[in-house]
């Protein structure tokens, strides 16, 4: 059971993302499973998912970074219980951090066949000044992108050269490590490469 988060701050386009990547690994012949994390009282997201057909686990009510961590783990063992699927996409709260979801996850690593794909962070470059500029909200963005080992530049087909550039460099200095990916769910740049890094990226969690 292969766990790859799709992080990143809240409207950067994690929901967009999770549906075109799911459509696509389900009809290659991967069994699929969404494990959504909304901390609102409607988990709106994966209403939205299961109108397009997919099967999602919600897990509103908290964050599972944090106070739902527990929760996570056991949804975990029943969706390997009942479902075995190849792949779990984790699409965590917009103000949740990667690592310490990875973190949970790990506690049960002993018990179940669970590996670990990349954390791919969206950063939405539309929003660029406003993610880094605002002090709580720039360390929130920060962390999570220190946390990715792929970081997409979200709606890319939105922003002029420059900025995508700019967003780059920035990223690239909050997390030298990180492959940076140019992504557009509408026009599919970058796509084919998110998808492969899904299948094969290998990460170790010490």
């Amino acid at each position: 059971m292969r766990l790859v988060q799709i992080a990143g701050y809240l409207g950067s386009g994690k929901t967009t993302l999770i549906i075109a990547l799911s459509r696509h690994l389900s009809e290659g012949g991967g069994k699929v499973a969404i494990l959504v994390n909304d901390v609102g009282e409607i988990p709106v997201d994966g209403k939205v998912m299961e109108e397009y057909g997919l099967a999602v686990k919600d897990m509103g009510g908290g964050c599972i970074c944090c106070q739902m961590a527990g929760s996570m783990r056991t949804t975990l063992r029943l969706l390997e219980k009942n479902l075995h699927p190849d792949l779990v996409l984790i699409e965590p709260t917009g103000i949740a951090v990667p690592g310490a979801i990875r973190n949970a996850a790990q506690l049960d690593s002993g018990k179940l066949p669970i590996t670990f794909g990349p954390t791919v962070v969206l950063f939405d470059v539309t929003r660029m000044e406003k993610l880094l500029t605002y002090d709580t909200l720039k360390r929130l963005v920060a962390t999570q992108v220190r946390d990715a080992e792929l970081i997409a530049l979200s709606k890319v087909d939105r922003a002029t050269e420059e900025a995508m550039s700019q967003a780059a460099e920035a990223m690239r200095q909050i997390n030298a490590t990180a492959e940076v990916v140019r992504l557009s769910t509408r026009t599919g740049e970058g796509f084919p490469r998110l998808l492969q890094a899904i299948e094969e990226m290998e990460v170790t969690v010490s």
